[in-house]
Protein backbone atom coordinates (compact mmCIF):
# COMPACT_ATOMS: atom_id res chain seq x y z
CA UNK A 1 0.00 0.00 0.00
CA UNK A 2 1.31 3.46 -0.92
CA UNK A 3 0.46 6.49 1.20
CA UNK A 4 1.24 10.18 1.01
CA UNK A 5 1.61 12.64 3.86
CA UNK A 6 1.36 16.37 3.20
CA UNK A 7 2.50 18.50 6.13
CA UNK A 8 0.97 21.96 5.61
CA UNK A 9 3.48 24.04 7.53
CA UNK A 10 3.43 27.81 7.96
CA UNK A 11 6.29 28.30 5.51
CA UNK A 12 6.60 25.03 3.63
CA UNK A 13 4.23 22.30 2.48
CA UNK A 14 6.18 19.04 2.80
CA UNK A 15 5.26 15.92 0.83
CA UNK A 16 6.34 12.36 1.57
CA UNK A 17 5.23 9.24 -0.33
CA UNK A 18 5.82 5.89 1.35
CA UNK A 19 5.15 2.23 0.71
CA UNK A 20 4.14 0.03 3.59
CA UNK A 21 6.70 -2.70 4.23
CA UNK A 22 5.32 -5.33 6.57
CA UNK A 23 2.97 -4.60 9.43
CA UNK A 24 4.84 -1.73 11.13
CA UNK A 25 7.51 -0.51 8.68
CA UNK A 26 7.66 1.55 5.50
CA UNK A 27 9.98 2.63 2.70
CA UNK A 28 10.22 6.28 1.69
CA UNK A 29 9.72 6.64 -2.07
CA UNK A 30 9.62 10.40 -2.41
CA UNK A 31 10.25 13.54 -0.36
CA UNK A 32 9.82 17.07 -1.65
CA UNK A 33 8.67 20.47 -0.46
CA UNK A 34 7.06 23.65 -1.77
CA UNK A 35 7.50 27.15 -0.26
CA UNK A 36 3.83 28.01 0.28
CA UNK A 37 4.58 30.76 2.85
CA UNK A 38 1.05 30.45 4.16
CA UNK A 39 1.76 32.67 7.14
CA UNK A 40 3.33 35.55 5.23
CA UNK A 41 1.57 38.86 5.78
CA UNK A 42 -1.05 37.59 8.21
CA UNK A 43 0.43 35.23 10.79
CA UNK A 44 0.34 37.69 13.71
CA UNK A 45 -3.12 38.88 12.70
CA UNK A 46 -4.38 35.31 12.82
CA UNK A 47 -5.37 35.32 9.19
CA UNK A 48 -4.36 33.75 5.88
CA UNK A 49 -4.13 36.48 3.26
CA UNK A 50 -5.72 35.96 -0.18
CA UNK A 51 -2.23 35.80 -1.70
CA UNK A 52 -1.15 33.17 0.81
CA UNK A 53 -4.26 31.11 0.07
CA UNK A 54 -3.37 31.12 -3.62
CA UNK A 55 0.17 30.00 -2.81
CA UNK A 56 -1.25 27.21 -0.66
CA UNK A 57 -3.56 25.97 -3.42
CA UNK A 58 -0.68 26.10 -5.92
CA UNK A 59 1.55 24.14 -3.53
CA UNK A 60 -1.06 21.40 -3.12
CA UNK A 61 -1.69 21.20 -6.88
CA UNK A 62 2.06 20.87 -7.41
CA UNK A 63 2.29 18.06 -4.86
CA UNK A 64 -0.66 16.23 -6.43
CA UNK A 65 1.03 16.39 -9.82
CA UNK A 66 4.32 15.22 -8.33
CA UNK A 67 2.81 12.20 -6.62
CA UNK A 68 0.60 11.19 -9.58
CA UNK A 69 3.07 8.62 -11.03
CA UNK A 70 3.31 6.85 -7.67
CA UNK A 71 -0.29 5.55 -7.65
CA UNK A 72 -0.91 6.64 -4.07
CA UNK A 73 -3.92 4.99 -2.44
CA UNK A 74 -4.19 7.22 0.65
CA UNK A 75 -3.42 10.91 1.14
CA UNK A 76 -3.26 12.43 4.62
CA UNK A 77 -3.02 16.22 4.90
CA UNK A 78 -2.01 17.66 8.27
CA UNK A 79 -2.37 21.35 9.09
CA UNK A 80 -0.49 23.00 11.92
CA UNK A 81 -0.05 26.51 13.38
CA UNK A 82 -0.79 28.77 10.40
CA UNK A 83 -4.15 27.16 9.70
CA UNK A 84 -5.21 26.30 13.25
CA UNK A 85 -4.59 29.83 14.51
CA UNK A 86 -6.13 31.66 11.54
CA UNK A 87 -9.68 32.95 11.82
CA UNK A 88 -10.19 31.92 8.19
CA UNK A 89 -8.26 28.66 8.48
CA UNK A 90 -11.41 26.60 8.02
CA UNK A 91 -12.20 28.61 4.87
CA UNK A 92 -8.91 27.41 3.41
CA UNK A 93 -9.72 23.83 4.45
CA UNK A 94 -13.14 24.06 2.77
CA UNK A 95 -11.67 25.54 -0.40
CA UNK A 96 -9.08 22.75 -0.63
CA UNK A 97 -11.84 20.16 -0.24
CA UNK A 98 -13.98 21.83 -2.91
CA UNK A 99 -11.23 22.45 -5.47
CA UNK A 100 -8.86 19.53 -4.88
CA UNK A 101 -10.98 16.98 -3.00
CA UNK A 102 -8.40 16.77 -0.21
CA UNK A 103 -9.37 16.45 3.44
CA UNK A 104 -7.17 18.49 5.77
CA UNK A 105 -6.90 17.48 9.41
CA UNK A 106 -6.07 20.38 11.70
CA UNK A 107 -4.00 19.15 14.67
CA UNK A 108 -3.56 21.06 17.91
CA UNK A 109 -0.16 21.87 19.38
CA UNK A 110 -0.10 18.89 21.72
CA UNK A 111 -0.87 16.49 18.88
CA UNK A 112 1.78 18.16 16.72
CA UNK A 113 4.38 17.71 19.47
CA UNK A 114 3.46 14.02 19.80
CA UNK A 115 3.77 13.49 16.04
CA UNK A 116 7.22 15.09 16.12
CA UNK A 117 8.33 12.78 18.92
CA UNK A 118 6.96 9.77 17.04
CA UNK A 119 9.06 10.83 14.07
CA UNK A 120 12.27 11.44 16.00
CA UNK A 121 12.14 8.22 18.02
CA UNK A 122 12.28 6.15 14.82
CA UNK A 123 15.86 7.14 14.06
CA UNK A 124 17.42 8.57 17.25
CA UNK A 125 18.16 6.12 20.07
CA UNK A 126 16.50 7.62 23.14
CA UNK A 127 17.48 5.81 26.34
CA UNK A 128 17.07 6.27 30.08
CA UNK A 129 18.53 9.78 30.00
CA UNK A 130 16.05 12.55 29.28
CA UNK A 131 16.31 14.52 26.06
CA UNK A 132 14.69 17.75 24.91
CA UNK A 133 13.34 17.73 21.36
CA UNK A 134 12.83 21.05 19.58
CA UNK A 135 11.01 21.55 16.30
CA UNK A 136 11.30 25.10 14.96
CA UNK A 137 8.41 25.98 12.69
CA UNK A 138 7.09 29.08 11.01
CA UNK A 139 4.03 29.46 13.23
CA UNK A 140 4.97 27.52 16.35
CA UNK A 141 7.86 25.79 18.08
CA UNK A 142 7.31 22.43 19.75
CA UNK A 143 9.30 21.26 22.77
CA UNK A 144 9.19 17.67 23.98
CA UNK A 145 10.97 16.22 27.02
CA UNK A 146 11.18 12.44 26.76
CA UNK A 147 13.14 9.28 27.47
CA UNK A 148 12.82 5.62 26.39
CA UNK A 149 9.53 5.34 28.29
CA UNK A 150 7.95 8.03 26.11
CA UNK A 151 6.91 11.66 26.38
CA UNK A 152 7.30 13.20 29.85
CA UNK A 153 6.24 16.73 28.91
CA UNK A 154 5.36 18.56 25.72
CA UNK A 155 4.12 21.98 24.66
CA UNK A 156 3.64 24.06 21.53
CA UNK A 157 4.62 27.74 21.74
CA UNK A 158 3.38 30.33 19.24
CA UNK A 159 6.94 31.50 18.66
CA UNK A 160 7.52 30.35 15.09
CA UNK A 161 10.01 32.13 12.90
CA UNK A 162 7.37 33.66 10.60
CA UNK A 163 5.78 35.23 13.68
CA UNK A 164 9.10 36.58 14.96
CA UNK A 165 10.08 37.87 11.53
CA UNK A 166 6.77 39.68 11.17
CA UNK A 167 6.91 41.06 14.70
CA UNK A 168 10.52 42.32 14.75
CA UNK A 169 11.25 42.92 11.04
CA UNK A 170 15.01 42.90 11.71
CA UNK A 171 17.56 44.96 9.84
CA UNK A 172 19.81 43.43 7.20
CA UNK A 173 22.07 42.45 8.89
CA UNK A 174 20.36 42.22 12.26
CA UNK A 175 21.61 44.57 15.00
CA UNK A 176 22.60 43.65 18.56
CA UNK A 177 19.73 45.78 19.91
CA UNK A 178 17.31 43.77 17.78
CA UNK A 179 18.81 40.50 19.02
CA UNK A 180 18.41 41.72 22.61
CA UNK A 181 14.77 42.61 21.90
CA UNK A 182 14.05 39.14 20.53
CA UNK A 183 15.61 37.48 23.59
CA UNK A 184 13.74 39.78 25.97
CA UNK A 185 10.52 38.77 24.22
CA UNK A 186 11.28 35.04 24.37
CA UNK A 187 12.01 34.77 28.09
CA UNK A 188 8.51 35.38 29.51
CA UNK A 189 6.88 33.54 26.60
CA UNK A 190 8.82 30.37 27.48
CA UNK A 191 7.90 30.31 31.18
CA UNK A 192 6.28 26.87 30.88
CA UNK A 193 9.55 25.50 29.47
CA UNK A 194 11.53 27.00 32.37
CA UNK A 195 9.16 25.27 34.79
CA UNK A 196 9.34 21.94 32.93
CA UNK A 197 13.15 21.89 32.82
CA UNK A 198 13.35 22.62 36.55
CA UNK A 199 11.26 19.52 37.11
CA UNK A 200 12.76 17.39 34.31
CA UNK A 201 16.28 18.71 33.64
CA UNK A 202 18.23 17.58 30.58
CA UNK A 203 21.38 18.70 28.79
CA UNK A 204 20.69 16.99 25.45
CA UNK A 205 18.92 18.86 22.66
CA UNK A 206 17.58 17.09 19.57
CA UNK A 207 16.56 19.46 16.79
CA UNK A 208 14.06 17.96 14.39
CA UNK A 209 14.10 18.79 10.70
CA UNK A 210 13.68 22.35 9.35
CA UNK A 211 16.31 24.85 10.44
CA UNK A 212 18.37 22.14 12.11
CA UNK A 213 18.71 20.35 8.77
CA UNK A 214 20.18 23.50 7.22
CA UNK A 215 22.51 24.14 10.16
CA UNK A 216 23.73 20.53 10.18
CA UNK A 217 24.30 20.54 6.41
CA UNK A 218 26.30 23.78 6.57
CA UNK A 219 28.47 22.56 9.45
CA UNK A 220 29.03 19.22 7.70
CA UNK A 221 30.13 21.06 4.56
CA UNK A 222 33.06 22.43 6.56
CA UNK A 223 33.93 19.57 8.90
CA UNK A 224 32.69 16.48 6.99
CA UNK A 225 32.74 17.61 3.34
CA UNK A 226 32.35 14.11 1.90
CA UNK A 227 29.34 13.23 4.04
CA UNK A 228 26.15 12.91 1.98
CA UNK A 229 23.54 14.41 4.29
CA UNK A 230 20.60 12.95 2.37
CA UNK A 231 21.88 9.48 3.29
CA UNK A 232 21.75 9.97 7.05
CA UNK A 233 18.93 10.70 9.46
CA UNK A 234 20.86 12.27 12.36
CA UNK A 235 24.02 14.29 12.84
CA UNK A 236 25.77 15.52 15.97
CA UNK A 237 26.29 19.27 16.00
CA UNK A 238 29.23 20.26 18.23
CA UNK A 239 28.25 23.36 20.18
CA UNK A 240 31.46 25.14 19.19
CA UNK A 241 30.67 24.57 15.51
CA UNK A 242 27.13 25.87 15.99
CA UNK A 243 28.43 28.97 17.77
CA UNK A 244 30.80 29.68 14.88
CA UNK A 245 28.00 29.40 12.34
CA UNK A 246 25.67 31.48 14.53
CA UNK A 247 28.18 34.35 14.53
CA UNK A 248 28.38 34.10 10.77
CA UNK A 249 24.57 34.21 10.44
CA UNK A 250 24.00 37.27 12.61
CA UNK A 251 26.79 39.23 10.88
CA UNK A 252 25.50 38.44 7.38
CA UNK A 253 23.04 40.04 4.98
CA UNK A 254 20.40 38.10 3.10
CA UNK A 255 22.48 38.43 -0.08
CA UNK A 256 25.52 37.00 1.71
CA UNK A 257 23.57 34.09 3.15
CA UNK A 258 22.23 33.20 -0.28
CA UNK A 259 25.80 32.49 -1.35
CA UNK A 260 26.71 30.35 1.68
CA UNK A 261 27.47 26.71 0.93
CA UNK A 262 24.46 24.41 1.49
CA UNK A 263 22.18 27.23 2.57
CA UNK A 264 18.53 26.34 1.98
CA UNK A 265 17.38 29.33 -0.05
CA UNK A 266 13.89 29.02 1.42
CA UNK A 267 15.36 29.78 4.85
CA UNK A 268 17.65 32.74 4.13
CA UNK A 269 15.29 35.21 5.83
CA UNK A 270 14.34 33.13 8.88
CA UNK A 271 17.57 31.24 9.62
CA UNK A 272 18.99 34.16 11.62
CA UNK A 273 16.03 34.22 14.00
CA UNK A 274 16.07 30.42 14.21
CA UNK A 275 19.75 30.52 15.10
CA UNK A 276 19.11 33.18 17.76
CA UNK A 277 16.38 30.98 19.21
CA UNK A 278 18.65 27.91 19.32
CA UNK A 279 21.55 29.91 20.77
CA UNK A 280 19.23 31.25 23.46
CA UNK A 281 18.04 27.73 24.38
CA UNK A 282 21.64 26.46 24.55
CA UNK A 283 22.81 29.24 26.85
CA UNK A 284 19.69 29.64 28.95
CA UNK A 285 19.23 25.94 29.74
CA UNK A 286 22.82 24.75 29.78
CA UNK A 287 22.61 22.45 26.76
CA UNK A 288 25.79 20.36 26.42
CA UNK A 289 24.97 18.13 23.44
CA UNK A 290 23.06 18.81 20.21
CA UNK A 291 21.80 16.40 17.57
CA UNK A 292 19.98 17.09 14.33
CA UNK A 293 17.25 14.64 13.32
CA UNK A 294 15.88 14.56 9.78
CA UNK A 295 12.64 12.88 10.89
CA UNK A 296 9.80 14.97 12.30
CA UNK A 297 6.03 15.40 11.94
CA UNK A 298 5.37 13.64 8.64
CA UNK A 299 7.41 10.57 9.65
CA UNK A 300 5.56 10.52 12.96
CA UNK A 301 2.25 10.72 11.13
CA UNK A 302 3.01 7.78 8.85
CA UNK A 303 4.17 5.80 11.89
CA UNK A 304 0.86 6.48 13.62
CA UNK A 305 -1.13 5.67 10.47
CA UNK A 306 0.61 2.33 10.02
CA UNK A 307 0.13 1.51 13.69
CA UNK A 308 -3.49 2.73 13.48
CA UNK A 309 -3.07 5.32 16.25
CA UNK A 310 -3.51 8.47 14.12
Amino acid sequence: MRSAIIDLGTNTFNLMVVEKNGSTDYNILLETKYPAKLGKGGINDNTITPEAMERGITALKTHLNTMAPYNVEQITCIATAAIRSAANGKDFVSRVKEELDLDIQIVDGQKEAQLIFDGVKQVVPIGDERVMILDIGGGSNEFVIANKDGVIWKHSFNLGMARLLDRFQPSDPITQDEIDSVIAYLKPELQLLYDALKKYPTKILIGSSGSFDTIAAMIAAIHHPYLEMTKITSYQIPIQHFKELHKKYIASTIAEREKMERMDLQRVEMIVLASIFIDFVIDEFGVEEIWQCAFALKEGAINQIINKTF
